[in-house]
């Protein structure tokens, strides 16, 4: 017993002062008035806060962005103070997208939009597939229950396709290619996502300008692609604002089997059941299934996800 506690009081000594050494190094290396916290003469620690350092260029969807202008550096620097200090948030949604950025992304190449447009995504709804907005626009999308149907959409009571990612997304890629017909650029078509197209397109009218940076719209559309630019500048290069997160750290896919229901289901708990799964894991793998029956009207088919047994 006396040769376990001496040992460990000479680890302790050991661990103590190369703690110590390191401190030393460090406070030679660093200057004080660089470090993040301080401790009042109270004792309380004091930190400080840096604005984030912008990138020396950046592009959407390979439309550069003009940041030797004055204007548009401020607009994105204050979008990058906003978002790179939401910390919780950033890590959050950089676990969400080991799970949805796959399905995203494979639907944007195959509606041969570009990849960029994943970060609307993220302004949009932070990929959160129960985000609904106090206008009633809901999902990852957020999607108008009135727009929707104009995009394919299914929208009633008992489905809402605007929590299926994969319509959605497909819905999405639809309003996007339309609008980069009318508009030109895909800048302008993520732009028009927030104000619409219509008022895009008067915007465009009123001011003689078809380029995004050239005007000037009401604060949410002003800040709209600016926000974006920032998340994607932040979420490519995690580690450099503090986001210390690994591949291993993201959440995966949901695995599962597709069954086809070509007929009404009149309780989705017991069809859950008779499926070997339960009803809550029945509307995590389909939060498109908004009611407790599935109504099918003749030649309609719906393909539920069900977990892998």
């Amino acid at each position: 017993m006396k040769f376990k506690t001496r040992s460990f009081l000479y680890f302790l000594s050991g661990l103590m002062i190369g703690i110590l050494v390191v401190t030393g190094v460090s406070l030679k290396k660093i200057d004080s008035t660089a470090t993040a916290v301080e401790v009042s003469p109270e004792g309380r620690p004091q930190y400080k806060w840096y604005a984030p350092m912008l990138p020396s260029g950046i592009d959407f969807c390979g439309e550069v962005v003009p940041l030797d202008r004055e204007d548009v550096q401020e607009k994105l620097d204050r979008e990058m103070i906003v978002n790179a200090y939401l910390h919780g948030t950033q890590l959050y949604i950089l676990k969400l997208s080991g799970r949805y950025f796959p399905i995203i992304e494979e639907r944007l190449k195959a509606n041969g939009v570009p990849d960029d447009f994943k970060y609307v995504c993220i302004a949009e709804s932070a990929l959160n597939q129960n985000a609904l907005s106090g206008v009633g626009a809901a999902s990852f999308w957020q999607f108008m229950k009135d727009t929707g149907p104009n995009y394919g959409l299914e929208i009633n009571d008992e489905v809402d396709e605007r929590f299926n990612v994969v319509k959605a997304t497909d819905a999405a890629c639809h309003y996007f290619k339309d609008a980069y017909t009318k508009f030109g650029t895909w800048t302008g078509a993520a732009a028009s996502y927030n104000c619409g197209q219509a008022g895009y397109a008067n915007q465009c009218e009123f001011q003689k300008a078809t380029n995004y940076y050239d005007m000037i719209f009401p604060d949410e559309t002003n800040r709209y692609v600016f926000r974006i630019l920032a998340l994607k500048y932040l979420l490519s290069h995690p580690k450099l604002f503090g986001l210390m997160i690994e591949p291993v750290d993201k959440y995966k896919p949901l695995k599962s089997r597709v069954v086809e229901v070509d007929k009404t289901i009149a309780n989705l708990t017991d069809f859950a059941l008779e499926n070997h799964t339960t009803y809550k894991m029945l509307k995590i793998y389909n939060p498109w299934l908004r009611g407790h029956k599935l109504t099918v009207r003749n030649g309609k088919k719906y393909e539920v996800e069900l977990p892998n047994p």
